[in-house]
């Protein structure tokens, strides 16, 4: 088997959270639905229990669109530090300038 990239992986746990989730949502809602009787509520705890982990939205991590970098993301260019500074320096990054002083 081939090893995968976190990048592939964490593009693939997009796909899955997008695919679940409106079924986590309504069990979540059934969950903390105080009107409805303990057994529903529990059945509906093991029912979110045996979804995919990878199903929830905490899994995904932000990751560079360049260079797929983990760290020092910066959410508004989807980019990392790094990428940002070797792009802004070429002049690719609309709005970036590079300055000394």
């Amino acid at each position: 088997m081939a090893k995968t990239s976190a990048v592939e992986k964490n593009k693939r746990r997009r796909k899955t959270v997008a695919n679940q989730a409106a079924k986590r949502a309504t069990l979540k809602a059934t969950i903390m639905n105080q009107g409805l009787s303990i057994e529903e509520r529990f059945q509906a705890t093991l029912t979110l229990a045996s979804l995919p982990r990878d199903g929830s939205k905490t899994r995904i991590r932000n990751r560079c669109e360049v260079t797929g970098r983990p760290r020092a993301f910066y959410r508004k260019l989807k980019m990392s530090r790094i990428a940002l500074r070797e792009l802004g320096n070429s002049g690719k990054v609309p709005g970036i300038v590079k300055s000394s002083w």
